[in-house]
């Protein structure tokens, strides 16, 4: 059996109400690298290499990055890159996640989450924690942080910026997953603010 897709996937639905339309299905496709962003990624003492790509609208792009011998459907660790060239603002793309956070509540009791914002530069971090609800599924309990940053355009505009990471465990395992969560997690979120973001760059591929 394999685990559940990941949040990123998972809430594309609720990020489709600003960024784009539909969620794409949960298959392997193949990784382009669309954003210059080709890895490899380091993030703490961790080396992430590009496993998955979508490019779902013309306006929104996406990118999962792996250690060497994990994949997307069984995985411990990823990094994430999400960018929108349409307009849009940091504070809306995470009203609609945290919009689908709480409609997940009915159907999955650990969903739990945060937010951090940075007035100065205008960024968020949305730190939440969610686990599998379909009953047919591998149990996996996931703890994300997602920072989103303003993404400047030629056009003068803003788009946003999405650099995430997420941490995962299955079965008996999640037990002591979320109890060494409580010591990991300020300083995975610590890393997560002051790392040096991707200079994303979008581009059209046929």
């Amino acid at each position: 059996m394999i685990g559940m897709p990941s949040a990123s996937r998972l809430a594309t639905a609720a990020l489709a109400l600003i960024l784009c339309a539909g969620m794409p299905a949960y298959a392997q496709e193949p990784a382009v690298e669309r954003l210059s962003v080709p890895g490899p990624i380091m993030f703490g003492a961790d080396t992430y290499r590009l496993s998955w790509s979508s490019h779902p609208s013309a306006n929104y792009y996406k990118q999962e990055y792996l250690p060497d011998g994990q994949t997307s459907e069984r995985f411990q660790q990823m990094v994430l890159v999400e960018a929108t060239l349409q307009e849009a603002d940091v504070e809306r793309v995470v009203a609609s996640q945290v919009q689908w956070l709480d409609k997940r509540k009915a159907t999955d009791p650990v969903v739990n989450y945060a937010i951090l914002k940075n007035p100065k530069t205008g960024e968020a971090i949305l730190d939440f924690l969610l686990s599998s609800d379909e009953p047919k599924l591998d149990y996996v309990v996931e703890w994300n942080a997602y920072r989103y940053a303003p993404l400047p355009q030629k056009d003068g505009k803003l788009g946003v910026l999405l650099f995430g990471i997420t941490r995962r465990a299955y079965g008996d395992d999640s037990t002591n997953f979320l109890r060494a969560l409580k010591a990991t997690r300020p300083q995975e979120i610590d890393a997560l603010a002051k790392y040096a973001l991707p200079a994303v760059a979008p581009r059209s591929m046929e």
